[in-house]
């Protein structure tokens, strides 16, 4: 199976507050992405997913494998994602590449993982395991982060080309926490995205970032801003076009302001935003 069967245009993150007028208007969204975990225990919200599968391509993107965990994947929260994927036969499902628990404990956090060899066999393990598991490939999100491990043994774009390589999973681009890593760690974003091999990107991420004591946090609670959007137009520029979703997780704003967003998204994938 392909990594993803998403249209290659701009989608949203559909959340809660967005339901019901969605499914009521049935709005030209290009595709929607849902969190995976939001839908595990059935009933009411599993029943709208289903009809929201119908109406739109879907995108499944989890929180919580932790797929960079030390620990192996939860056998429970793969059976659950199994028993999701299999009910709604997502164009695409994907995860972090994140730290989240140990054996005896769980943070509700996307922690950054060291890019080190051991670290890289370890996830390859968890990754191949999550894909035997669903009986098809993911993609995997670069994060935005905050510190640096030290001893790093490679930049995150050779890691994720590594782990693709190993694996046979996706990447998903999030610029977003690109530029983010770029501005609070001085990250090589050149050197990031020459790493990465081309026909893995399968879906791009774009959100709002705030500002906290000088430093840039991926809240997903604001529109694109400028910055990154300019920094969009020279990744698709360089990678090409790619299925992308517009992000807004907090004080989320109406169901119009996201089509505005992502109406910017497609104007840049088809070369008509006006700038050189």
């Amino acid at each position: 199976m392909s990594l993803t069967t998403l249209p290659g245009v701009c989608g949203i993150g559909l959340r809660a507050p967005h339901y019901r007028e969605a499914l009521a208007l049935q709005p030209e969204l290009g595709w929607v992405e849902v969190h995976s975990e939001n839908f595990f225990d059935g009933g009411t919200p599993l029943a709208m997913l289903r009809r929201v599968a119908e109406c739109w391509p879907l995108s499944l993107h989890g929180v919580g494998l932790g797929l960079g965990s030390a620990a192996r994947p939860d056998r429970g929260h793969l059976a659950s994602l199994k028993r999701l994927v299999d009910e709604t036969c997502p164009a695409s499902v994907s995860e972090h590449l994140s730290f989240n628990h140990s054996p005896r404990r769980y943070v509700n956090d996307l922690l950054p993982i060291p890019y080190t060899r051991a670290a890289l066999d370890a996830v390859a393990g968890h990754v191949s395991e999550t894909q035997d598991a669903l009986g098809r490939p993911i993609l995997l999100e670069n994060l935005s982060s905050y510190v640096e491990f030290p001893g790093n043994e490679m930049n995150e774009g050779e890691f994720l080309a590594e782990l693709a390589r190993i694996t046979g999973c996706g990447i998903l681009l999030d610029v977003n926490n690109l530029y983010v890593n770029r501005v609070n760690l001085g990250t090589d974003t050149d050197a990031v995205l020459a790493a990465l091999p081309l026909d893995a990107i399968g879906e791009i991420h774009l959100a709002g970032y705030s500002e906290r004591e000088g430093m840039l946090v991926d809240t997903h609670s604001q529109a694109v801003h400028d910055e990154v959007w300019r920094f969009y137009r020279e990744v698709i520029r360089r990678i090409g076009p790619r299925p992308t979703l517009i992000e807004w997780d907090l004080d989320i704003p109406p169901l119009a302001t996201l089509q505005a967003e992502a109406a910017k998204a497609q104007a840049i994938l088809e070369g008509r935003d006006g700038l050189a």
